[in-house]
């Protein structure tokens, strides 16, 4: 299923909620690893420790919120297999030791769940769909979250700088 369609069914907006889901735990997983691999190193950079402590507690606040709007949707949800592979087979072509730094690794994950809210909310706001729940706090809540995503994006980014 692509972001890129309108949104017309609460079937279908459960779908990409549950696919976001997924992206969260993915992000989650791999910050909780890279800050896990921390420990091997000689002297532990306070600042990428902080910001992969922020990046994970960030990820399990959005994935709860999503699953509370999955929850709160007149449709059945998709078994978690499924939406795991659809999520593996769009977004999950790395895993963490692809990257020759964490760094790069956390900015990959975090613009790519940039992207996915952006193309998100810009196919719910083409949709004139009604849904089983408010179309104005669902819009509020996504793009809260993209905001939150982008500013995420700029850390690492300025994190990376300053350690050139």
């Amino acid at each position: 299923m692509s972001v890129s369609h309108r949104v017309d069914s609460d079937h279908q907006l459960a779908r990409l909620l549950q696919i976001g889901i997924v992206l969260e735990e993915v992000v989650e997983a791999r910050s909780y690893h890279h800050y896990q691999s921390l420990d091997d190193e000689p002297r532990l950079d306070p600042a990428i420790e902080s910001l992969l402590e922020d990046a994970a507690d960030e990820s399990a606040n959005h994935r709860e919120r999503l699953e509370d709007l999955v929850d709160q949707l007149d449709a059945e949800s998709v078994p978690f297999e499924q939406i795991e592979a659809l999520v593996e087979a769009q977004y999950g072509a790395t895993e963490p030791e692809d990257f020759d730094d964490i760094l790069y690794d956390q900015l990959c994950n975090e613009e790519t769940a940039y992207k996915f809210y952006d193309d998100l909310v810009g196919a719910l706001r083409a949709s004139e769909a009604s849904f089983s729940i408010s179309r104005d706090r669902l819009i509020d809540l996504l793009v809260e979250i993209r905001e939150e995503e982008a500013q995420g994006v700029e850390e690492v980014t300025k994190l990376m700088n300053t350690r050139q």
